[in-house]
């Protein structure tokens, strides 16, 4: 059920031309004249530019340069991902407060973001630098799919987050197996997704999204200015964090519904038409052993496929992969 505030932001946006009197909202609202008079002091305090005239109302003039519970909502164009949203201005890691919430019973498509991260982190426990002008997200789902299948929402992801920003920037961007964004051979997107579950059933997934959007080459911590680029970079642009999200969202919850109807097969061709480097050698790094073969695709269950020196297929459900022009 869409809150209090929610509505009230709604009302605002649908009028920014005119004002609106107290006593509408108090009315449309069910709630009293004071009661309006608080959310509007906690709008500004949230960063929204609001005017009040006596005998007139409210208007909204502006909304707030972040990505706040409030800010997200307005204008969201899914069913039902990120309807409940849990907003922190710092934490360490956003996958962290994902668990919490989880285990308080968060409800399916939950989403938790933050402004900036302390402790960032991606696979195999690699820090993720993450300040004020990145994306920092989690998706808290709830499938009713069996647990080794929750890989497959990693290349899910991957394809969702590709496709929406694909559609807002035009850019060309690549996905690395398992779970990078890729402009060039530059980093600009990360995916973490770790489960909580039995051996027949999963409890929830969280999805960690990592997303560079603003920062410039002056951002960047000096051990990864060299691997590491963002939408500003890429586009010479400063880009509305909200309007990423909202697509973001938009289009992993297409992307999943579809995944749920119809199984991985389409997601696995999409992800394959813009894979990074397939066709081509790559270096690949397992537990045990460093060696070269040709990138041939992924499986039907998401895993990588390679061509070893005397023209075996190899499956490899873990490995680091690299490339030999870096």
């Amino acid at each position: 059920m869409e809150s209090t505030r929610a509505r009230l932001i709604n009302l605002l946006s649908q009028n920014r031309e005119s004002y609106v009197s107290g006593q509408s909202l108090s009315e449309q609202l069910g709630i009293s004249r004071n009661a309006i008079w608080k959310h509007m002091k906690d709008l500004e305090r949230d960063g929204y530019i609001i005017h009040a005239k006596r005998s007139k109302g409210y208007r909204i003039v502006s909304f707030p340069d972040k990505v706040s519970s409030n800010t997200i909502r307005w204008g969201l164009e899914t069913k039902w991902l990120g309807h409940h949203i849990i907003h922190k201005d710092a934490t360490p890691s956003t996958q962290l407060i994902g668990h919490e919430a989880a285990r308080d019973n968060a409800p399916d498509g939950t989403i938790i973001i933050a402004e900036e991260q302390t402790a960032g982190r991606g696979r195999m426990k690699k820090n993720w630098f993450s300040n004020k002008e990145g994306l920092w997200t989690t998706l808290l789902l709830r499938p009713s799919i069996p647990p080794n299948k929750a890989s497959e929402l990693t290349l899910l992801t991957a394809v969702a987050v590709r496709d929406a920003l694909h559609q807002l920037t035009n850019l060309s961007i690549g996905i690395k197996w398992p779970n990078d964004l890729l402009i060039g051979d530059k980093k600009l997107c990360g995916i973490l997704t770790e489960m909580q579950g039995e051996q027949d059933r999963i409890d929830y997934v969280l999805i960690g999204i990592g997303l560079n959007v603003n920062q410039d080459e002056a951002s960047w911590d000096t051990s990864i200015g060299d691997i590491a680029t963002s939408l500003k970079i890429e586009t010479g642009e400063t880009w509305d964090k909200k309007e990423i999200v909202q697509a973001v969202l938009k289009c992993f919850e297409d992307t999943y519904e579809l995944y749920l109807k119809d199984g991985f097969k389409t997601i696995k061709s999409r992800w394959e038409e813009n894979a990074f480097k397939i066709g081509e050698n790559i270096k690949i790094k397992t537990f045990h052993d460093e060696w070269a073969g040709r990138f041939l695709g992924i499986s039907d269950e998401g895993a990588l496929i390679v061509e070893s020196s005397d023209g075996t297929p190899i499956t490899l459900y873990s490995a680091e992969i690299t490339w030999f022009d870096r």
